[in-house]
């Protein structure tokens, strides 16, 4: 696996142009309005400020003070839930606009970072398990836990990581629309290049379906 600082990209979200033989199968990127609600937490973060308010106030209330004169102390609460929703929408907004997933015939990456861009190269050969997650309105995650060694820091890649896989950190395709037909791409790669000792041992995640691949239920997230 390959960490890249880049500079510019020859192909949007690849380092470089890919190799003779392998081909660019899908490329997308999280929808920031599901990062917003499932990262970010905008909308918990929204409801804390509103309880925080009723709850003065209806405090005030009960000690016999008015409607304006109990709503007047927790006023300041206002201007700094927008600002506090406002950045968190502003960073799931920037974290989108700067991703780009790619699968490729013989890897997956990930261009992530919006200070800081990097991309990471992942071979199908060091892709432990694959897992899904889809909602009901078809956004969803695809983890990937990997096989090799190397570790990657769970800060470079969060949000991009599966939760709380804090000592071994997976990366993780993030609020995609069409999760499932992505992880259809993702299964049809991987059994297209791994021949079916390798795909059993390296893939458990993978289970056959009607002599073709496709993303098993397991690992849930």
């Amino acid at each position: 696996m390959i960490m890249d600082d880049f500079e510019f990209e020859p192909v949007r979200g690849l380092p470089q142009r890919l190799p003779e033989g392998e081909k660019l199968l899908w490329q997308g990127a999280p929808d920031w309005r599901k990062l917003a609600k499932s990262v970010f937490h905008v909308k918990i973060i929204a409801a804390y400020f509103a309880a925080l308010l009723g709850w003065g106030v209806l405090s005030a209330l009960s000690d016999g003070f008015g409607v304006k004169g109990a709503a007047q102390p927790f006023l300041w609460l206002i201007p700094l839930a927008v600002v506090a929703v406002g950045i968190l929408t502003l960073m799931a907004w920037l974290t989108a606009k700067t991703t780009v997933y790619s699968i490729t015939s013989k890897r997956v990456v990930m261009r992530i970072g919006i200070a800081l861009p990097i991309t990471f190269n992942i071979p199908f050969k060091i892709i432990g398990t694959a897992g899904l997650r889809v909602d009901s309105d078809g956004f969803g995650d695809i983890p990937l836990s990997l096989s090799t060694t190397d570790k990657l820091a769970y800060l470079i890649l969060w949000p991009h990581a599966r939760p709380w896989r804090l000592a071994k950190p997976e990366p993780m395709l993030r609020a995609i629309p069409h999760a499932s037909g992505v992880a259809a791409v993702l299964a049809d790669a991987l059994a297209a290049e791994l021949d079916p000792a390798v795909r059993r041992r390296l893939v458990p995640g993978l289970k056959v379906y009607s002599g073709s691949l496709a993303l098993g239920s397991e690992p849930r997230i």
